[in-house]
C-alpha cells in the first residue's frame, strides 16, 4: 500500500514538472508573439505599432493607468475596433493561463 502511493506522488510530481517545464518564459512569448507590435522593448515605436498608436510600456503614466486584469483581458480576448475588426489578436489558444499571467509582471518591468 504505502509503494502504492509513493509510486502515484511520483508520478503526478512528474506528471506537474512536465507541465511546468513546457511553458515558455515570458520574454520568450513576447519576442515570439508581441515584439512585432509593440517592440521588444515595449515602446510600441515598431511599422505596426506607430500605425495602431500603441501604448509606450516605459512610460510611468502609461503604466499606472493600466491594471493588471486588463492586461490579462486582452492577452487573453485580444482587442477589436468598434466595428469588430480584430486589432490584436487572442491568445487563449496559444498560451496558458499561467503564462498570460506572467505577461503581467512582464510588462511591469518595461516600466523605467
Amino acid at each position: 500500500m504505502k509503494s502504492t502511493t509513493k509510486l502515484l506522488a511520483a508520478g503526478a510530481a512528474f506528471v506537474l514538472a512536465a507541465a511546468l517545464s513546457s511553458a515558455a518564459p515570458a520574454a520568450e512569448n513576447w519576442e515570439n508573439l508581441c515584439a512585432k507590435c509593440h517592440g521588444a522593448d515595449g515602446k510600441g515605436q515598431t511599422k505596426v505599432g506607430k500605425k495602431l498608436n500603441l501604448k509606450d510600456y516605459t512610460d510611468a503614466a502609461v503604466q499606472a493607468k493600466m491594471k493588471d486584469e486588463d492586461i490579462i483581458k486582452v492577452t487573453t480576448e485580444g482587442v477589436f475596433d468598434k466595428d469588430g475588426k480584430e486589432k490584436m489578436k487572442a491568445f487563449k489558444g496559444e498560451l496558458s493561463a499561467a503564462e498570460i499571467k506572467d505577461f503581467v509582471a512582464y510588462i511591469r518591468k518595461f516600466k523605467g
